[in-house]
């Protein structure tokens, strides 16, 4: 579960979901990224770097330039985890408290497996 809590820390910022949203329909140059945000180049490189590390996107240089894509094998991974695991409703073995949340004692419950 590491990769995919890795790749929700790299989501949940705006700027790497925009970066993301503008790669959907095709590869970009860091370049004609930089020109859509406010930003300076090593603030792009370094979302770009957290993208990557997350494997969310694959980048391929060409000469000085850098050009960005998503990586959709790891989003498709991403999804079936997703799907199996919160929407299907799938759990982990986990522990009930004790007590109840007013301080009283718990019947005996058995825990999900």
């Amino acid at each position: 579960m590491k990769e995919q809590a890795d790749c929700f820390k790299a989501l949940g910022d705006l700027t790497r979901l925009r970066i993301l949203m503008m790669l959907t329909d095709s590869e970009k140059c860091a370049c004609d990224i930089q020109e859509n945000f406010d930003l300076k180049q090593p603030t792009i490189s370094h979302h770009m770097k957290i993208l990557q590390q997350a494997e969310l996107v694959r980048v391929e240089k060409r000469g000085k330039w850098m050009f960005y894509a998503l990586n959709q094998e790891r989003f498709q991974k991403l999804h079936q985890f997703m799907d199996a695991n919160l929407v299907q409703g799938k759990t982990v073995p986990y522990k009930l408290a004790s007590h109840d949340c007013e301080g009283g004692r718990r019947k005996a419950v058995q825990e999900p497996v």
